[in-house]
């Protein structure tokens, strides 16, 4: 039995954590609504990598198959040295034993995905765009968001509870937090790009590239057949120090600053440089540091996404995490009459164990491994590729990739989740553990 609206609740952000907790919300007999900055919503940035937990949220609101006709399936992850030699390689989502696939995809595309089945679900006076929250107050019946609109209208509107999913750089982070409004550069920026070409080894394949000392890369694709082409859209994000501040995914950049990094990589069945050069577009985005957070809520009002825990886009959990504060916040606001106990109940269960994933994130993630293979080294080649195993034993590799995956959610049973796509090989029969 559907219950009534009996809170009118505002979101504010169209991204894909504002567009997925109005799913998960209307799911519970709530009628959202959600204020967007842009006046127009369109499939712009690059890829994002959706893991098996976030699978699993995708098909509970009913888009799974929509979802996998725009995306592909991961189905191996395979990490190489500065020198294009491989040092580990691991099975993906269903294909190491899990319930749901990992997959990947062009993150315009699933945030257009969210905001048509919005439309759809909630109608088209769920969403108003061109509206830019700038500031809140409260009282003890509700909350007063104060707008800007495009063409230059000041409004003020009226709910009784407040979801801000509105970024990185949001504005209600900042009046909820004052003292922690300046972020921190790392000195490290990610160059993110997509290339057009002949699908590469399997066409279902994760590269990990390179010395992080120097320059890490990850690749994959995120579109088959791209636009009718034939061709496969593939998306690479480069790591490299640079001088920068600014805090904005939409910044252009140049391939001519990264190619050099990679002129010592050859891995036979893909050219890195050629895939550089051929770029159709090239975003910069500094990574900024975000001190987490002690608390998300401010009485109706609640943090959701990267407003609440903005973290490294290192291992595709951004996105991952946000889908699940979607649907704790939303069961939340189910099970309290009060809209403050129930933000209260949903700090509670999430943001502790995603502080964790924040400062982890920070410390390379599963990536530490290339740096752990560069060090011991000495940033030089393996003569022999079976040196590797003295190098890095494959029960410390099997140990380190246990940890990372049981810290975000996704827990494995040591020794049978692995899998190498070249010389170290073992058994992958036993099914891993399933995260309910």
């Amino acid at each position: 039995m559907t219950k009534e609206y009996s809170l009118n609740i505002a979101i504010i952000g169209a991204g894909p954590g504002g567009l997925i907790t109005a799913l998960r919300l209307q799911q519970q007999g709530f009628a959202p609504t959600i204020y967007e900055t842009v006046p127009e919503l369109k499939p712009l940035g690059v890829g994002v990598d959706i893991k098996v937990y976030g699978l699993k949220e995708i098909e509970e609101i009913g888009l799974l198959e929509e979802f996998r006709a725009l995306s592909v399936d991961a189905v191996d992850s395979v990490f190489y040295n500065h020198y294009g030699q491989e040092i580990y390689a691991e099975k993906c989502g269903v294909h190491m034993g899990y319930e749901h696939e990992q997959r990947f995809v062009h993150r315009g595309e699933l945030q257009m995905l969210f905001y048509r089945t919005v439309l759809e679900r909630l109608g088209k006076d769920s969403i108003v765009l061109g509206a830019r929250v700038v500031s809140y107050e409260q009282d003890a019946t509700g909350v007063t968001l104060h707008l800007e609109h495009r063409d230059g209208r000041s409004e003020t509107v009226r709910h009784d509870a407040v979801i801000a999913a509105d970024g990185i750089n949001s504005a209600v982070r900042k009046q909820m937090h004052p003292e922690l409004s300046e972020p921190h550069y790392s000195g490290i920026t990610m160059y993110r790009g997509t290339t057009l070409r002949d699908p590469f080894r399997d066409g279902h394949t994760i590269l990990h590239i390179g010395d992080p000392r120097i320059s890490s890369m990850i690749v994959y694709p995120i579109a088959d057949n791209f636009e009718g082409t034939g061709k496969t859209l593939v998306n690479w994000v480069v790591e490299a120090e640079r001088d920068e501040t600014v805090e904005d995914w939409n910044q252009l950049g140049s391939v001519e600053e990264i190619l050099p990094y990679y002129a010592d990589t050859n891995i036979d069945f893909i050219d890195i440089q050629q895939l550089i050069a051929d770029a159709r577009e090239v975003y910069l985005f500094p990574l900024i540091r975000h001190e987490p957070l002690d608390t998300w809520v401010d009485g109706r009002v609640v943090l959701l996404g990267d407003a609440a825990h903005a973290m490294y886009p290192r291992g595709g959990n951004g996105v991952c995490q946000a889908f699940l504060d979607a649907r704790v916040v939303a069961e939340q606001l189910a099970a309290h009459a009060d809209p403050h106990a129930a933000f209260v109940a949903y700090d509670e269960e999430r943001r502790v164990p995603v502080n964790r994933i924040v400062m982890n994130m920070r410390g390379e993630g599963y990536e530490v491994i290339r740096r752990m293979v560069a060090e011991r080294t000495d940033g030089k080649p393996f003569v022999d590729k079976t040196d590797i195993e003295a190098v890095l034993p494959l029960a410390e590799a099997d140990e380190l990739f246990s940890n990372y995956h049981r810290l975000v959610g996704q827990p494995l049973r040591p020794g049978h989740h692995t899998y190498s796509s070249g010389f170290r090989t073992w058994d992958t029969a036993h099914p891993v553990e399933v995260v309910a």
